[in-house]
């Protein structure tokens, strides 16, 4: 089952940062193998956001769509996303935002399993990798949408 982590430092406020992990709508436009995202639900309470959404990811003949349960606690600032069905046998993933002076840190902790073991084994050699590709896409994002505002 590949697990991994990766913190950034980006340049821009926690709020900024969280709006652009929760804008699940946008990540084809910068995230490398995202092909599509929807949005099925979504709530916004007191102390939460709750939203239920689709991505499809893929790269050559390899494509696949889960659904996932994300949830962003406003008192801890952390997103927890599950996976709700699609090719994933189980899927935890948290985001922890914390701000320092204009800068603000995230990391990002994913441990999943693909129900497909060769695809499991195959996504083992080269998962850190991947994860990397994406905190540097959403890094790039972020400095092109909030740095020096």
């Amino acid at each position: 089952m590949p697990k991994a982590s990766v913190k950034r430092l980006i340049e821009c406020n926690k709020q900024q940062l969280i709006d652009l992990v929760l804008d699940i709508e946008s990540y084809p436009d910068f995230i490398p193998y995202c092909l599509d995202s929807r949005i099925y639900e979504k709530k916004d309470t007191k102390d939460n956001v709750f939203i239920i959404a689709d991505l499809t990811i893929g790269k050559g003949v390899f494509k696949a769509t889960y659904k996932s349960d994300v949830r962003f606690n406003k008192n801890t600032d952390t997103i927890n996303v599950t996976n709700i069905d699609g090719p994933l046998k189980h899927l935890n993933n948290k985001w922890f935002f914390l701000e320092k002076d204009n800068l603000t840190e995230i990391s990002f902790d994913i441990d999943f399993e693909i129900e497909n073991k060769f695809l499991n084994i195959v996504m083992s050699k080269s998962f850190q990798h991947g994860l990397n590709k994406i905190a540097d896409s959403f890094q790039k994002r972020a400095n092109n949408l909030f740095k020096g505002k």
